[in-house]
């Protein structure tokens, strides 16, 4: 009886450890090793966020200005042209002060005039990524990354920065603003599914 309790109790222990093991070393929530950033004005990378979410587990982290831009197209896109041209940082109201906790970060954003938002700069230049692994995905109007994730590379030079997922979003231009639902949602999300593979992650 006594030696048939100790063989029990060695068999759960054993199954204990292994499956603490695999918790620590997958891409999950509880595992506390993976953040998605993303920056969303029309919701299209906010949706693509959500989608890595919930193929590769998570924390997800809207990024917010501390004063959000005009709702106005017009206007907005002047802002951005301003800021860009003279190399300004907007404050952010976002802040994540367990940063060095996460392993893997996912780094989403649009493309603005052809290049990285400027709240996406910011957050990239406040916060230490070395020796973090890095994997951008962006939406955009047509018109492709412009030098997003050329400017990525630029901010994070101490990064293991891996492929990035580009995938055309809304066109606020023309009015046309969240694209990504619907049958359009499970194409991007098929999408997504080749490129998470691609990488080893799923």
């Amino acid at each position: 009886m006594i030696k048939t309790l100790l063989i029990l109790m060695l068999f759960f222990t054993c199954s204990n450890s292994e499956n603490s093991g695999h918790a620590e070393n997958s891409l999950s929530p509880s595992s506390g090793e993976t953040l998605i950033v993303y920056l969303s004005r029309t919701q299209n990378t906010k949706v693509v966020a959500e989608l890595i979410q919930n193929k590769v587990g998570g924390e997800l982290v809207a990024l917010e200005k501390e004063n959000p831009y005009p709702e106005d197209y017009q206007k907005i896109v002047d802002q951005v042209d301003r800021e860009n041209e003279e190399g300004y940082l907007p404050p952010l109201k976002t802040k994540i002060e367990d940063l060095e906790s996460y392993d893997t970060i996912f780094i989403g954003f649009p493309t603005w005039d052809m290049q990285m938002p400027p709240p996406m700069k910011s957050f990239l230049t406040e916060n230490d990524m070395s020796e973090k692994t890095i994997i951008p995905f962006n939406t955009n109007a047509g018109f492709g990354i412009g030098q997003s994730f050329e400017q990525l590379r630029e901010l994070c030079p101490e990064s293991d920065i891996l492929e990035g997922f580009s995938v055309e979003g809304g066109y606020e231009k023309s009015g046309v603003f969240l694209a990504i639902e619907g049958e359009r949602k499970e194409e991007v999300s098929d999408q997504v599914d080749t490129w998470l593979q691609k990488l080893g992650l799923l």
